[in-house]
């Protein structure tokens, strides 16, 4: 690529994500729509050529200083940051935030004076529900809370901090270090330039303030770390789940790839990682709480969902209402059943992880964009290109937030998933050579 062109798609890029972070609001849909597709085409221009290792360092550094560029930003796209701040705020003041509804808070006396203000209830989307957020989470929420004396845009920073140096290990170590232990052949950095360059990772885990940032970091870790190092490992995985609860349906694959012996000591110390990060926070109530919380998540949120909204529809058919407190757990059951299936499918371990998050994301009943992030990290892992082509349709789902309240439209949501099954069968079918200057 011409060198002139090259800086065009830098700076036109720079442009967006300023754009995004300082300029657009969520139900402006059409202008983020745009934006977000001037950067995937920005992206696929870039992916979709032969670069040295030189050259692709480059451009990782380029992908982190696109991070940078959101630093100072208050997130547009989604409010999870201000039960990340108001978590942080209860936990600073020393009080339990597992414990606090933020309905029944900020009615308190003390409230304000810990920061927990009215301006701040009124950003919360679910403030008629105990956190469930687990504790290694609550703790980046404390120590930024506690750091930034009740001023939001540094409380912000901090937490952003966090997620910037988690993906910086993640783009210029783990993925190359995986890449190198899986796909000897191939150059290691191609992986870390299909997630490090990606805008959605870019904008909803940096941009956005997500941590399945961190959760992946942590997570490919643990992978990295089998089977000589089973106990650091499993320590990993423990980490992981104390920021996100997702990484715990990968045990049993780690467990059948240990043996049955050393995954027993394996599951042990897990367990003994997770309950000794959830011992600070031990409260009687705290585990009813959570649970009546991710209960009411299971069988009552819906968002961007595949097969979920066609067993719902067949529902409406047969009862006449919704029949998601019957679906929830049953294919809750079914992603259980999928992934026990995919442990002993003859695969490399990459691959059943991949497998095993697909699974879990088209039975699962709510898909938000920030999901699929970790999947783009596989998938870039595993030569898949499904999960990016599944991250560029995402944007389309925030046509749903044209209205208020959002309303999501199915149509969208069904060309969405035809996209991601259509270059699915596009690679299951033995077409390899989609992009295919890639990977020479």
């Amino acid at each position: 690529m011409k060198k002139r062109y090259i800086i065009s798609l830098g700076i036109l890029s720079v442009a967006c994500y300023g754009w995004m972070g300082y300029g657009l609001e969520r139900t402006q849909t059409g202008e983020l729509l745009l934006t977000f597709g001037l950067l995937f085409l920005c992206y696929g221009l870039i992916i979709n050529q032969k670069w040295s290792d030189s050259s692709l360092k480059q451009w990782l550094w380029v992908a982190i200083g696109f991070r940078f560029i959101f630093l100072f930003s208050t997130p547009a796209l989604s409010d999870d940051y201000a039960r990340f701040v108001w978590d942080g705020r209860l936990l600073a003041s020393g009080y339990n935030p597992y414990l606090y509804l933020p309905s029944q808070t900020v009615s308190q006396p003390w409230a304000a004076n810990i920061g927990l203000t009215s301006s701040l209830f009124e950003r919360l989307n679910s403030p008629q529900y105990f956190t469930v957020y687990p504790p290694l989470n609550q703790l980046i929420f404390g120590v930024a809370a506690w750091l930034s004396f009740g001023n939001l845009t540094a409380n912000l920073v901090l937490l952003r901090a966090s997620i910037l140096f988690a993906e910086i290990g993640t783009v210029f170590y783990l993925l190359p270090s995986l890449s190198t232990k899986f796909f000897p052949k191939d150059t290691p950095l191609r992986a870390s330039l299909l997630y490090g360059l990606n805008p959605l990772v870019i904008v909803e885990l940096t941009g956005n303030l997500h941590f399945e940032a961190i959760t992946l970091f942590f997570l490919l870790w643990t992978v990295k770390l089998l089977p000589k190092k089973s106990g650091l490992s499993a320590t990993m995985l423990a980490l992981a789940a104390g920021v996100k609860l997702l990484p715990l349906i990968f045990v049993p694959l780690f467990w059948y790839r240990l043996g049955w012996l050393k995954g027993i000591g394996y599951g042990l110390i897990i367990a003994s990682m997770t309950l000794l990060i959830w011992l600070p926070f031990f409260n009687v109530s705290l585990w009813q709480n959570v649970w009546n919380s991710l209960d009411l998540y299971f069988q009552k949120f819906e968002f961007n969902a595949s097969f979920y909204y066609l067993f719902r529809q067949v529902g409406y058919w047969f009862t006449g209402y919704n029949t998601i407190q019957t679906l929830g757990p049953i294919l809750s059951c079914a992603t259980f059943i999928g992934a026990i299936w995919v442990v002993f499918s003859k695969m490399s371990l990459p691959e059943k992880m991949l497998w095993t998050l697909t699974l879990y994301f088209l039975l699962a009943t709510t898909v938000h964009p920030w999901y699929i992030t970790t999947l783009v990290a596989f998938g870039a892992l595993n030569r898949r290109w499904y999960p990016i082509a599944w991250s560029a349709a995402l944007p389309l789902t925030y046509l749903a937030y044209n209205t208020i309240p959002y309303q999501e439209n199915l149509t969208v949501v069904t060309v969405e998933y035809l996209i991601v099954f259509g270059v699915w069968t596009y690679e299951a079918t033995g077409v390899k050579n989609l992009f295919k200057n890639i990977f020479v």
